[in-house]
């Protein structure tokens, strides 16, 4: 299963541009990867803050065949962004409910899902944040970013391929997944 490249340098929202694609395409497995967003979306009607070179990207799949609740496909999706964040960082990650991913108790990357319906078919969008070169100032919320913790600079490219194969594998065998293998991620 291949998922299908749409390159951005400016979005209003990467889960927006994917609701989008899905309601005027025919296209069932995307990603949607800006190099910045205006608009970025977070959990709860909040603001993702976006910077240049950070990841800003939105996957989006069909639900069709996964039997999994929302919320246990959020920690799905968590699992596989720590997979890709490993790759970088060698120290503990932390996974803060529903959907943040944190590193010596600092955000680090953030998770917004949305699911939609075409032609009775359920799609699922998990936007993705993950601060690679920057992270935002917010007041009573810690963030760092990848090049702070390893002194390394990431290139939002490199882990948007990595982050494309992490989900090239696991989304066929999504359906196969229930709440007692899920930690097998």
């Amino acid at each position: 299963m291949k998922l299908r490249k749409f390159h951005f340098k400016k979005v209003n929202s990467t889960n927006d541009t994917a609701i989008r694609i899905i309601k005027n395409t025919n296209n069932k497995f995307g990603i949607i990867i800006a190099k910045n967003q205006k608009k970025g979306k977070g959990q709860y009607g909040k603001k993702w803050t976006s910077y240049n070179g950070n990841l800003l990207v939105s996957i989006f799949f069909s639900l069709n065949k996964i039997k999994l609740s929302l919320s246990q496909l959020t920690k799905v999706n968590c699992l596989l962004v720590k997979k890709l964040i490993m790759q970088f960082y060698n120290g503990n990650i932390t996974i803060k409910h529903p959907n943040d991913l944190l590193i010596n108790k600092k955000k680090i990357s953030g998770i917004l899902q949305e699911k939609i319906s075409k032609s009775n078919e359920n799609f699922i969008i998990v936007g993705i944040g993950i601060n690679l070169i920057k992270s935002p100032k917010i007041t009573k919320y810690p963030t760092t970013n990848i090049k702070d913790l390893t002194n390394v600079k990431i290139s939002s490219k490199n882990a948007a391929l990595k982050l494309v194969k992490i989900y090239e594998k696991f989304i066929p065998i999504l359906p196969k997944i229930n709440t007692k293998n899920m930690n097998k991620i």
